[in-house]
């Protein structure tokens, strides 16, 4: 629909439709289900061009969002005793992290713990920042830590990242560079007894099951057996980008029924067009002439095995200028897949960035009224928009406490 069109249905012109969603926008609770966690005065590739957090408190005042899930996670790492401890202090460390910027009162932010903490936040105009979890490795082979990083006000675990760990299998298994072989596609065929243990533990907290990343089974396992719905914190529709990393329409049917959330991403390498065979081609004449397995879902993926700073520089610059031009709309077209499927109750937006994440009309918070302007184009009534930006969210955070509660009586 083009904005004459839009400005005509909604009875006004451009300014009238702009002053809506702006007012929508404003009254909503917006809430960003994952980011990752920038570690001040360290250099980032994907911090924003000011060399600040995509989600940095002046950036969310900006763009109206007011609350963002930050999460504790960690990339792959030997499961070792001395891989399991290098896991937690990086873990410990974002912690600290997020706690000072909560802490700190110039940036009147405050760290929440419930869904009445956060709703009350956004009453007081105070940012909001949660904490998530991402990759068992942090665990090492201990379920029970979970509890401890509850204690530590985490409420959103996800289990795994790139590989698979000691607790389920992962969407992206990881090549091994010194033996020239990729991880076998499922260790655990989904869930191990620890992560099994770890869903049941997660569930008794009242926390909620993040199942983004985790493999097919590993995901429908996981939502069979959480008593409280689950959220995929940033994942998009594998129905229309054929990538490993995002959820199959049966993942999806089964989140649907069971009254979970899929939050998703303006992730270029989760929204380009895989139906043209001439862009799979493409990626994989590419990946040959990095030396790198042609055979993969993921255009960027594996990338971190070229040695040489060169060689992966000039791979990662092909692979984004081949992947082309992608809009918010590529996004839109990914959450409009996904209320149609499974109802509009049942997603919402996790940016993912700090890790990569951003397009243009886009590429960091400040810019999230965006969204709510696409959303209301697109025909999506204020009802819906706050249910896709916040509402439906924290329907499964309280659902997820309910849960915790009835079991423990």
């Amino acid at each position: 629909m083009t904005d004459d069109a839009v400005a005509q249905k909604s009875g006004g012109g451009a300014e009238a439709f702009l002053a809506k969603a702006q007012a929508i926008h404003a009254s909503a609770l917006t809430l960003d289900a994952h980011a990752d966690i920038e570690m001040p005065g360290k250099p980032s590739a994907y911090a924003g061009a000011d060399g600040l957090s995509k989600v940095a408190p002046g950036k969310m005042v900006a763009g109206g969002l007011d609350a963002v899930v930050m999460s504790v996670a960690v990339s792959p790492g030997p499961r070792t005793p001395e891989g399991y401890a290098a896991a937690q202090k990086i873990a410990a460390a974002k912690l600290a992290v997020v706690k000072a910027m909560a802490a700190d009162s110039t940036n009147n932010t405050i760290l929440v713990l419930t869904p009445d903490e956060l709703i009350d936040a956004h009453k007081a105009n105070q940012s909001a920042l949660l904490l998530g979890f991402q990759n068992a490795l942090i665990l090492g082979t201990n379920a029970s830590a979970i509890e401890t990083f509850y204690a530590d006000g985490v409420r959103l675990f996800a289990l795994t990242h790139m590989g698979h760990n000691n607790f389920a299998d992962s969407s992206r298994p990881l090549f091994d560079a010194t033996t020239n072989q990729r991880e076998a596609t499922a260790e655990h065929g989904g869930l191990s007894d620890l992560g099994i243990t770890a869903i049941k533990k997660i569930n008794a907290l009242g926390a909620i099951v993040d199942i983004s990343q985790l493999s097919k089974q590993a995901a429908l396992q996981a939502i069979e057996l959480s008593t409280a719905p689950v959220v995929a914190t940033h994942s998009n529709a594998r129905a229309l980008t054929q990538v490993s990393r995002n959820l199959s329409d049966e993942e999806l049917d089964r989140i649907g029924a069971t009254g979970g959330v899929v939050h998703v991403a303006p992730f270029r390498g989760y929204l380009f067009d895989t139906s043209n065979p001439q862009m799979d081609a493409g990626i994989r004449a590419i990946r040959r002439e990095a030396n790198i397995d042609e055979d993969y879902l993921y255009p960027f993926e594996l990338y971190w095995e070229i040695a040489d700073p060169e060689v992966k520089k000039n791979f990662l610059t092909k692979i984004s200028s081949f992947l082309g031009p992608i809009s918010l709309e590529d996004m839109l077209n990914h959450l409009d897949y996904i209320a149609k499927r499974i109802g509009v109750d049942h997603v919402g937006i996790g940016t993912d960035f700090n890790h990569g994440s951003g397009i243009p009309g886009y590429e960091d918070a400040s810019e999230s009224l965006n969204v709510t302007i696409g959303l209301l184009k697109r025909g999506y009534s204020a009802e819906d928009i706050e249910k896709i930006w916040g509402g439906n969210f924290i329907r499964v955070w309280r659902e997820a406490e309910a849960e915790a509660e009835a079991e423990a009586e």
